[in-house]
């Protein structure tokens, strides 16, 4: 995806909002920023332990994901060697499971960033307790 993602206007937008914006501030549900091209769902959900999290992909969508309370684990793998669907992709919602297994981990700390692109499979909500988060859905160029 050569530089793709920084040449993508929405992503420098959701990159300018972050840093213009205190996204503590924001109510929960979706806030558009350019309509279905770029918007952010605030979330607050409990997290879980790592072997009930599913690797998930999007299309349409690149994930920038904040957390803005505490500490959640996200599970990696690139896409291309994800090999076991859990259904077919939902077109609707832009979204799609599997069931291969978690063997990265990434910590993202409150007010980090982590950005997933199409070509990346990711498992979000890993942890204990609690998270208030920020997920930025921007539209693929």
């Amino acid at each position: 995806m050569e530089n793709s993602i920084e040449n993508n206007p929405y992503y420098r937008a959701a990159r300018e909002y972050i840093a213009a914006n205190d996204l503590t501030m924001l109510a929960a549900g979706r806030h558009e920023i350019d309509g279905d091209n770029l918007y952010v769902n605030i979330i607050d959900g409990e997290l879980r332990p790592v072997e009930q999290a599913r690797l998930e992909v999007h299309d349409r969508y690149i994930d920038v994901q904040v957390p803005l309370s505490g500490t959640e684990s996200f599970g990696v793998r690139p896409r291309n060697e994800c090999l076991l669907p859990d259904g077919d992709m939902d077109r609707e919602n832009d979204i799609m499971f599997y069931k291969d297994p978690i063997e990265t981990i990434i910590n993202v700390k409150a007010g980090e960033v982590i950005v997933f692109p199409p070509d990346t499979a990711h498992a979000p909500l890993i942890g204990e307790g609690g998270i208030h988060k920020a997920v930025f859905k921007v539209r693929v160029c």
